[in-house]
């Protein structure tokens, strides 16, 4: 048996890569960790009394597509939320339950992605850095993926449409993140537009995550979903996913929805019934409550807007506000080296932007796009978070 797979390709995961970085270097002062993108909030009594409702039917067997409590409060949410009409988001059409986005950003290729496109291997195109499940899911699938890179001259989003042709006519889909992880940038209706043109000339989808949505300081984001609603009257070529580990601070419910193209939804409904993890009925219960409940994501926004308050005040200019998300993508020459002395002089523990990107020309690690950042999530409380700043403002 050979021991290389498809896989060989999937560069390690940012955090083993920083705990390799990190074995050697003691913490200069009492740890505290801004590497972990992990929002730690507080559980809503409606969620413990509709998980302690529905505790019995951890014995049954749930449905894939969840139940009709939980299909009417998400598509209430997703047409409420984006300014949709109620009869164009429909429960039984254009919703469907996944274990967190993780899980639907992974599981959804695989029914979609051809064997071959334009008489090659199929390309999966994502930006450059990226959330590592996308690199996965498109090697696991067959297809190449492609780093695109995002950088602040394109406003930190990938520029598909600069890509040559014969590498569009590869392309079965892409992956885009607005609010975008680790950079914070929010996609504009017109960047919505054009990548949508492009879809339609090149014939493959979109696939939206958008799971920091209800995370920004000035204004909402705009959605793939409304902008896609506005141009064509409906979702074709589109599949947005959400996760109410960001919107509701709750990443242990593992919980979250992908909506869209009714056709898409119907098709990866029909994967998933063989080959996908169905969402527990009571888990189900719980997060119905948690799409219909505004009151609870709008604390944990104000939370939010205080941090990134606080971290302009400590920073100054030495930041870019983001437009939203909860991480600073804070620009310090070397990231690794940057992350190192952090730790080594501070004891504040930092993500080096590299161990999130790949680089554009091999062996030359400047041409990483995350080279001279560091991402620092803004998920502690208050005051653990002001702490650990003004000690990384010290090395700045």
């Amino acid at each position: 048996m050979s021991d290389h797979t498809r896989l060989d390709a999937l560069p390690d995961g940012p955090f083993a890569r920083l705990a390799a970085l990190l074995k050697d270097v003691e913490p200069g002062k009492e740890p505290i960790s801004l590497a972990l993108g992990d929002p730690s909030g507080a559980v809503p009594e409606f969620v413990k009394e509709a998980l302690a409702r529905e505790a019995a039917r951890f014995g049954n067997y749930p449905q894939i597509a969840g139940t009709q409590e939980w299909r009417e409060a998400a598509a209430a949410w997703v047409a409420g939320r984006f300014g949709l009409p109620s009869d164009r988001i429909t429960p039984d059409r254009h919703v469907l339950p996944l274990n967190g986005t993780r899980d639907g950003l992974f599981s959804v290729l695989f029914p979609f992605v051809p064997e071959r496109k334009a008489g090659q291997r199929p390309i999966v195109a994502m930006p450059n850095p990226f959330y590592q499940v996308y690199a996965a899911a498109a090697l696991a699938c067959g297809a190449e993926p492609l780093y695109v890179p995002a950088l602040a001259g394109n406003g930190f989003l990938p520029d598909y449409a600069a890509l040559p042709d014969e590498v569009l006519a590869r392309i079965a889909a892409v992956y885009i993140c607005s609010p975008s992880n680790p950079e914070g940038a929010v996609a504009t209706r017109s960047y919505w537009d054009r990548l949508f043109e492009l879809a339609e000339r090149r014939d493959f989808i979109v696939l939206a995550d958008e799971c920091y949505a209800d995370i920004w300081f000035d204004a909402a984001p705009v959605s793939a979903l409304t902008a896609r609603f506005a141009q064509s009257n409906g979702f074709s070529r589109l599949l947005s996913f959400h996760s109410l580990s960001k919107r509701s601070g709750l990443p242990g419910l593992r919980s979250g929805m992908v909506a869209g193209c009714a056709n898409l939804i119907a098709k990866f409904r029909a994967f998933r019934n063989v080959a996908g993890p169905q969402v527990p009925t009571p888990i189900l219960a719980a997060s119905a409550a948690c799409w219909r409940d505004e009151a609870h994501v709008t604390a944990g926004r104000t939370a939010y807007q205080d941090k990134m308050a606080a971290a302009e005040s400590i920073l100054g200019n030495r930041m870019k506000r983001p437009g939203g998300g909860f991480f600073l993508w804070l620009e310090v020459g070397n990231g690794e080296e940057f992350a190192r002395r952090a730790w080594a002089e501070q004891g504040v523990r930092l993500l080096p932007g590299a161990t999130m990107g790949r680089e554009i020309s091999s062996g030359k690690t400047q041409s990483n796009p995350g080279f001279s950042y560091v991402r620092v999530a803004l998920v502690n409380d208050l005051s653990t978070i002001m702490t650990a700043l003004e000690r990384v403002r010290e090395i700045l």
